[in-house]
Formats: C-alpha cells, sequence, structure tokens
C-alpha cells in the first residue's frame, strides 16, 4: 500500500513538471492557459525577402517609373557600386555586435562590462551614421538619372511606402511611436530603392 502511494505521488509529480516549467517562464501577455499550463505563440519572425521576391518587386519599380533600358543599366551600376561600398561597413557592424555578445559573456566586471559596451555602441553608431550617407549618395545618383516626371512619381511612391510602413508598425506596435520611414533593408543593399507595394 505504501509502494503504491508513493508510485502514485510520484506519477503526479512527474505529470505536473511540464506545467512549472511553463509557468516558471514570464508568460506572453497573449498567453493561452491549456490544461493548467501556458502555450504561448511562436512569436513571429520578419523573413528577409527572397531573390525572386527582389526580383519582382525591382521589375514592378522600374515599370512603374518608366525606366528606359539605358536607365536600368546605369542604375545597375550605381547599385553594384553601392553594393561593394555597402559590404565591408555592414560586416564591421555585425563583428561589433559579435563583441558586444563576447563582452557579455566574459568574466570582467559588470561596471568594465558596459564601459565596453558604450565604446562598442559608439564605434556601430559612427558605422551606420557611414552606411546612411552611402545609401544617400546612391540615391542622388540614382534621382539624377530621372526626368521630372520619374522624380514626381518616385516621390509619390515614397510617400505611399511611408503610409503602409507607419500602418504596420501602428498595427504590431499599438503603443510605439512609427519613426520617420521604412528601415533600410537588413542587409543595408537597399539601392535603387525597392518599390514600396502599391496601395491597395
Amino acid at each position: 500500500m505504501k509502494k503504491t502511494l508513493i508510485l502514485a505521488s510520484l506519477l503526479a509529480f512527474v505529470a505536473t513538471v511540464p506545467c512549472f516549467a511553463a509557468d516558471a517562464t514570464v508568460a506572453a501577455p497573449n498567453s493561452i492557459k491549456e490544461g493548467g499550463c501556458y502555450k504561448n505563440p511562436a512569436p513571429k519572425r520578419v523573413q528577409p525577402p527572397n531573390k525572386a521576391d527582389l526580383e519582382k518587386r525591382k521589375a514592378e519599380f522600374e515599370k512603374r517609373l518608366k525606366l528606359t533600358d539605358e536607365q536600368k543599366a546605369k542604375a545597375k551600376e550605381i547599385r553594384q557600386k553601392g553594393h561593394e561600398a555597402m559590404t565591408p561597413v555592414m560586416e564591421a557592424i555585425k563583428q561589433k555586435r559579435d563583441e558586444i555578445q563576447t563582452v557579455r559573456l566574459s568574466r570582467i566586471s559588470v561596471e568594465m562590462q558596459n564601459e565596453k559596451i558604450a565604446k562598442i555602441k559608439g564605434e556601430i553608431k559612427e558605422l551606420k551614421k557611414q552606411a546612411h550617407e552611402l545609401r544617400m549618395k546612391n540615391m542622388q545618383e540614382f534621382e539624377a538619372l530621372l526626368t521630372k516626371a520619374q522624380l514626381k512619381e518616385l516621390k509619390k511612391m515614397k510617400e505611399e511606402g511611408r503610409k503602409k510602413f507607419e500602418k504596420e508598425f501602428k498595427k504590431n506596435h499599438p503603443h510605439g511611436k512609427a519613426p520617420f520611414g521604412p528601415p533600410p533593408h537588413r542587409d543595408g543593399h537597399d539601392f535603387p530603392p525597392p518599390p514600396p507595394p502599391v496601395a491597395e
């Protein structure tokens, strides 16, 4: 009888362990409690666009601006040149972020960690400034290829893209303030600018 009670208690404990483990973690605001355990939905991951999507968007962008073959060729040159200039900057940013992780895992004091991280973050800020300047330079070179009518259409497309971005941002961050406009592509190679999706 005693052995049976011990066995029953042990089984009950094992059955509740997953619930204790789940409850030990902070439940997401939209967690659902099923059978005494929290079930958190998997966080949404923003996937970078694949090559086919980028090609499609580029084609739509060129079509809407009515770029000539000569303009397309020159835009491609500018894009390649921008890509070559941007790549080492983006790699340096990635390296600096890896350095921050290394510092966080180091056995030095928290004060020294914070000091080193603050210095690295300052370096990242400078690199981001370089990336921004490169993007602006590439944009100016691209816009120099366009006619007045094309520039007008490009301005309209940028505005549409900004509004769509703000709408999506508000939907996903109801209490947050949207930044000025859509962020550049993850890899920093956002030139010529990708075509903003056409308003539905």
